[in-house]
């Protein structure tokens, strides 16, 4: 009898696009088996070519892979440069954010989209530990302590 080892694919990806082209980006997204893309950004803008919202909706789709933006899973703008630099204030407020009933619901339905297959968070920053993606990614472990995490 032969016994196959089967790899196990990260069903939570956390990507940042600083640094990424359009193209870049959804190539290592499709390399990752990502069907579904939260964007958790506040504002799903960027001065990024291809990176705001309709752009970057028509550019996964054309991968086959869907696009969902969560607002209420954002970090407030004035909270940004004390979150990177590791601000123990600014990373509460932000954790204070995610109490919130909106973006409880948000988590919710980010956990429940795990059922359906690989999805990706994504932010701006290159560096998860930098970016509010890091603690998402931790508190969808507590919700689906069953899922597996890759930082891209």
């Amino acid at each position: 009898m032969i016994f196959a080892m089967r790899t196990q694919t990260p069903s939570l990806v956390s990507v940042g696009y600083q640094g990424k082209s359009i193209d870049d980006l959804v190539e290592r997204l499709v390399a990752q088996h990502v069907q579904i893309l939260v964007d958790v950004r506040l504002t799903p803008l960027s001065r990024k070519p291809g990176f705001s919202k309709t752009k970057l909706a028509h550019a996964l789709a054309a991968a086959g892979i869907s696009y969902i933006h969560h607002r209420a899973l954002g970090n407030p703008k004035d909270n940004r440069a004390g979150f990177r630099a590791g601000n123990p204030a600014a990373i509460q407020r932000y954790c204070k954010v995610l109490n919130g009933d909106a973006a409880s619901a948000a988590l919710e339905h980010v956990a429940e989209l795990l059922d359906d297959g690989v999805v990706a968070l994504l932010c701006f920053e290159r560096d998860h530990t930098e970016c509010h993606r890091a603690i998402l990614a931790r508190r969808l472990l507590e919700v689906r302590p069953d899922a597996c995490v890759i930082h891209m």
